[in-house]
């Protein structure tokens, strides 16, 4: 892992710049972070990155938009008005958190869920 400077702080990042070290975020870095991406942060987004940090912490991995959605009670369309484009890459990025997982098959095929949706014609 690279580590860089971010205002004051010295920081473990992956490749594409996010923090891989849950202990190094605070407040002031997610605002300095949330500035490199032209976010201002406001209440609103603070209550989804608090969120989002809280739940890494009991989860073990990132919440997708889904998760903050029906977990915090945000609408999906606010979450995109608070982190415009890539919201879920975004937030992941202020929080300090690692990149949220897509949603891929798994290594063992896809699931039986996924096959029915396959044999109706896919997904409407």
């Amino acid at each position: 892992m690279t580590v860089t400077t971010i205002g004051a702080a010295q920081v473990h990042v992956d490749a594409e710049g996010f923090l891989t070290e849950y202990g190094e975020w605070n407040e002031d870095l997610g605002s300095q972070l949330a500035a490199q991406i032209g976010i201002e942060l406001t209440d609103a987004h603070w209550r989804v990155i608090r969120f989002l940090r809280e739940d890494y912490a009991e989860q073990g991995e990132t919440a997708t938009l889904r998760r903050v959605s029906t977990q915090a009670g945000i609408p999906v369309k606010e979450l995109f008005a608070l982190f415009p484009g890539k919201p879920a890459k975004k937030m992941a990025y202020v929080a300090g958190l690692p990149k949220p997982v897509g949603c891929v098959l798994s290594v063992a095929g896809p699931s039986r869920s996924s096959e029915r949706t396959a044999r109706r014609g896919g997904i409407r």
